[in-house]
Order: C-alpha cells, then sequence, then structure tokens
C-alpha cells in the first residue's frame, strides 16, 4: 500500500479531519487531526483512525501502523511547540 491511499481511507472515513502518512509499502506512521477525537481516550482515537482501513490490517496489506491522534487545539499546541525549539 502506499501513504496515500492510506491518507485517503482515513480522511473518507473520518469527516473533515487531516491525515499525514508516511512509510514504507507495509509499516506506517500516521499523524491524524480531527474534532471528532474531542474528549475520547487514546484508545478510542486509534480504534477509531483503524475502523477506516477495514480488514487491511487483519490481512497483511498494512503490516505496522503508528497512530498519533490530535484535535485541532491539541494540534495546534503540538506545532507551537516544535516551532519554539
Amino acid at each position: 500500500m502506499e501513504p496515500s491511499e492510506i491518507k485517503r481511507l482515513i480522511e473518507a472515513g473520518i469527516p473533515g479531519c487531516e491525515a499525514i502518512v508516511s512509510g514504507d509499502g507495509s509499516h506506517f506512521d500516521a499523524t491524524v487531526i480531527s474534532a471528532a477525537f474531542e474528549g475520547l481516550s487514546m484508545v478510542k482515537e486509534q480504534q477509531l483512525v483503524y475502523a477506516t482501513l477495514g480488514d487491511r490490517i487483519t490481512s497483511g496489506a498494512i503490516h505496522a501502523l503508528s497512530i498519533k491522534a490530535y484535535t485541532p487545539q491539541e494540534w495546534e499546541t503540538q506545532r507551537k511547540l516544535k516551532v519554539s525549539f
């Protein structure tokens, strides 16, 4: 799978989100920003993202996926912290 395909699947499955995906064909990193994460635990956020990928994880098309999930407010804070270094 290509990172662009995973990005498309995540963004289609969580309307209004932004996904930033990188990877090498089977191991991927995804940063997902969505208001849908508001009030959810980290586990629930990850479950929401995994649900957008259907059977691609269980089939082995995606071997590993690291997820960082942020609300828009958390993402803005994260970006400001990175800029300040």
